[in-house]
């Protein structure tokens, strides 16, 4: 799925409430409900068992008891320009959240590399070994 699929989703599927928002806007702040909390369901996304799975455990802390993805935004003091970003936002979490990441492949250092580092730290070793006071017999 892309952020533009998801986008498409959030705007049929989720919902929007306001709220009066902090920050700078003098008189206006108290006014106008400017802060856009965005809601959307789980079961919206219409996701298969490993990548619904995957957005569980990636935003647990954005998920609600009752299956919702929650995110405020009150970037702007334009609510219209504030539920664009909380949109777009939702769709790249929730983009990010789904991507099945590839598993690590493990090397091993080949005999020559092995080798190369113990020859360095005997270098140093002896380096440092040198900077000592000379023994006095």
């Amino acid at each position: 799925m892309t952020p533009g699929e998801v986008a498409a989703l959030v705007r049929a599927h989720g919902s929007f409430s306001f709220a009066r928002s902090g920050g700078p806007g003098g008189q206006n702040v108290n006014k106008v409900s400017s802060k856009v909390v965005a809601r959307l369901r789980l079961d919206a996304l219409q996701l298969g068992g490993v990548r619904r799975s995957l957005v569980e455990s990636r935003l647990a802390n954005r998920i609600t008891a009752d299956g919702e993805i929650v995110l405020t935004v009150q970037d702007t003091r334009d609510q219209a320009r504030n539920r664009e970003i909380a949109i777009e936002r939702l769709a790249v979490l929730i983009t990010r959240a789904m991507v099945v990441q590839k598993g690590r492949v493990r090397t091993r250092p080949s005999r020559a590399a092995r080798e190369a580092r113990l020859r360095s730290k005997k270098v140093r070793s002896a380096h440092k070994r040198l900077r000592g006071s000379p023994d006095q017999d």
